[in-house]
């Protein structure tokens, strides 16, 4: 199974925002990736997102298997509804998915260490399904040492960090903007293989898949 784990340096960082544009990129070169989104809180925007950017005629269960209502930490959300989110079965609705297409680009729920069961996060998933991470960051103030301490998590899993991409999310570049690219290369040793502007929907997507 072929893939790719977009992780988010933190809430908000844009990481439907870069899994939409990745996915977008990958269909028109003719290669047949799929969206999947484990887990939605609050409401499936994303999940419908990404299954038009990739199979209208997926059905919404296959694209986002667990869907809670609740606008909280996942596992705070499913304890509140009478639910518990399983690993398993997350896994399970990823391989199958994988056979409608791949790559499948996994737009995962908050960051490495948000809470999806007792003794479950982000990063448990991302381990149980071995796909290399690209890791997704605010490009803002504070990026640099967000994305050392995430790539720090996912190399201690044993995980490949194969990329990393900066996404503006304010209009206004700074000189933080202008250089953390660069700072995040030195630091971490992975490569920036996208800087998108506000408002940029498109980026290029040879540099994950050639």
């Amino acid at each position: 199974m072929r893939g790719y784990f977009i992780l988010g340096t933190d809430t908000g960082c844009g990481k439907t925002h870069v899994s939409l544009a990745l996915l977008r990129d990958l269909r028109r070169r003719g290669i047949p990736a799929v969206g999947y989104k484990p887990v939605c809180c609050g409401d499936r925007k994303e999940a419908r997102a990404l299954r038009e950017a990739c199979n209208p005629a997926l059905p919404l269960d296959a694209v986002n298997p667990v869907y809670l209502r609740t606008v909280a930490a996942p596992m705070m959300a499913a304890e509140l509804e009478g639910r518990r989110i399983s690993p398993d079965g997350l896994e399970q609705g990823l391989r199958a998915l994988a056979a409608e297409g791949e790559p499948v680009v996994v737009d995962s729920c908050g960051c490495w260490e948000t809470p999806l069961a007792e003794g479950v996060t982000t990063g448990t998933l991302a381990v149980r399904l071995g796909l290399p991470v690209v890791l997704v960051a605010a490009n803002r103030y504070g990026a640099v040492g967000q994305a050392a301490m995430s790539v720090k998590s996912v190399r201690a899993a044993g995980l490949e960090c194969a990329a990393v991409v900066l996404n503006s999310v304010t209009e206004e570049w700074d000189t933080a903007c202008v250089t953390n690219a660069a700072m995040i290369e030195r630091c971490t040793g992975v490569p920036v293989i996208a800087q998108l502007i506000s408002g940029q929907d498109e980026m290029d997507s040879s540099a994950l898949v050639p």
